[in-house]
């Protein structure tokens, strides 16, 4: 499946080209989008709530082959290997976070790279970002490697001082949800994480556009840096 008809290259230093590998159902792209990128999302699986360009496809592969073509890209392998419910339930789950670096090198473009705590010793040297730090009732913890010349800066990290709701549970009145799971409260998710096209199946693994939006910014400024630099 695929949303969009080719693989564009830049034309306009307004909406650089992003590719969105791993996209699931959009809460990063949404974010680049917003912040001011042009957006083309890839999965294995077909993704019908994607709000943005979509092809359908191996991401590492897709990476390999058209990475050099955008200007940066986001990138968020699956999650299960390293979180504690998949350990717990015994299921196997491939660890696609080597790869997908090799890959992203080897565009020569700026990239992040997203995974979960369980992952961060995986990561090198990752950002942590937490919904607190944007103002959403959920923590969320997910980190971020850069690479290819792209770096952020660690985002001030808030407090926990609302009272987190236990995984799958209703979230009473001033606490926090983890909406991870089977959990309840589907409509109240989309609203706190500002994913309001997602199902349960999509929110519980997003990354809400609030994260993506930071990045998104510094990334501009970063292609706008390297842009002045060609220039000079």
């Amino acid at each position: 499946m695929t949303h969009t008809a080719d693989i564009r290259r830049d034309h306009t230093a307004w909406r650089p080209l992003l590719l969105d590998a791993f996209c699931c159902q959009g809460g990063a792209g949404m974010g680049y989008h917003q912040t001011g990128f042009e957006v083309t999302g890839v999965d294995k699986d077909a993704q019908p709530r994607y709000p943005l360009g979509f092809h359908q496809g191996d991401a590492i592969d897709f990476i390999r082959e058209f990475g050099a073509g955008f200007s940066f890209i986001s990138a968020s392998p699956p999650c299960q290997h390293d979180t504690d419910c998949q350990r717990i339930q015994g299921n196997n789950h491939p660890d696609l976070i080597g790869p997908t670096r090799e890959a992203l090198n080897a565009t020569g473009r700026p990239w992040v790279m997203e995974n979960v705590r369980g992952a961060a010793h995986k990561l090198r040297q990752p950002v942590m970002l937490c919904g607190a730090m944007f103002g959403l009732r959920t923590y969320r913890h997910r980190y971020f490697e850069t690479g290819g010349g792209f770096t952020l800066t660690q985002h001030e990290h808030p407090a926990h001082i609302a009272p987190q709701a236990k995984m799958g549970r209703p979230v009473p009145e001033g606490w926090y949800g983890q909406y991870v799971g089977n959990f309840s409260g589907v409509d109240q998710a989309r609203q706190v994480m500002g994913v309001p096209w997602m199902n349960r199946d999509g929110i519980r693994e997003c990354i809400p556009p609030a994260y993506a939006q930071w990045i998104g910014a510094q990334a501009l400024a970063h292609l706008a840096a390297l842009a002045s630099a060609v220039a000079a």
